[in-house]
């Protein structure tokens, strides 16, 4: 099956972590790759050495990437040069490498050790954002054995994927403590 975690609402890697924590529990293989995140977050030191049958990678810079238009000048203000913005659809070419490389290693990686479950963590980021395409992503959806399951998270879950999804769950934003100012906590948002 394939699963899709999307919305604007905390909670899709979150949910994907259960997930995966339930298939270690059944005894399965987990393959769990993050997209657009380097090695700066709790859950990842947990992860990294739960259980022989996970296996962990990531992707990404330590700066965030915005298209232009995307945020305001006060938010721009607050990142300083923590982001880069790039014109939509032109997103910076040292960055589109760097995730072409890592997600062409970690295909092969996942191909040859057919894992029960595959987390391809903020996936619908890296689409959105054109990091990845659709013609990367679908050879490998294609590829693996059907008793795989995959979960793909992010925002933007793009058209074609939720089309494709046998299920989708849209975490909806209904109240969040951000717009008091409260920063990113670690241990709850990193």
């Amino acid at each position: 099956m394939l699963q899709i975690y999307t919305g604007k609402g905390k909670g899709k890697t979150t949910a994907a972590i259960g997930l995966a924590i339930r298939s270690l529990g059944a005894g399965h293989q987990v393959y769990f790759l993050q997209f657009m995140k380097s090695l700066a977050y709790s859950e990842q030191e947990v992860l990294k050495g739960f259980s022989p049958k996970l296996q962990l990678r990531t992707t990404g810079k330590p700066f965030f990437v915005a298209a232009e238009g995307m945020l305001s000048e006060e938010e721009k203000a607050k990142w300083g040069d923590n982001v880069v913005i790039f014109p939509p659809g032109n997103p910076p070419a040292d960055y589109v490498a760097m995730i072409a490389e890592e997600f062409a290693a970690a295909k092969a990686e996942i191909l040859s050790m057919s894992p029960d479950l595959v987390v391809l963590d903020e996936v619908n980021v890296a689409l959105f954002f054109n990091l990845l395409t659709r013609q990367d992503i679908e050879p490998l959806l294609d590829e693996l054995p059907k008793s795989t399951e995959v979960v793909c998270t992010g925002r933007n879950a793009p058209q074609w994927l939720l089309d494709r999804a046998d299920l989708i769950t849209e975490m909806k934003e209904i109240r969040h403590y951000y717009t008091k100012g409260v920063e990113a906590r670690k241990g709850i948002e990193n």
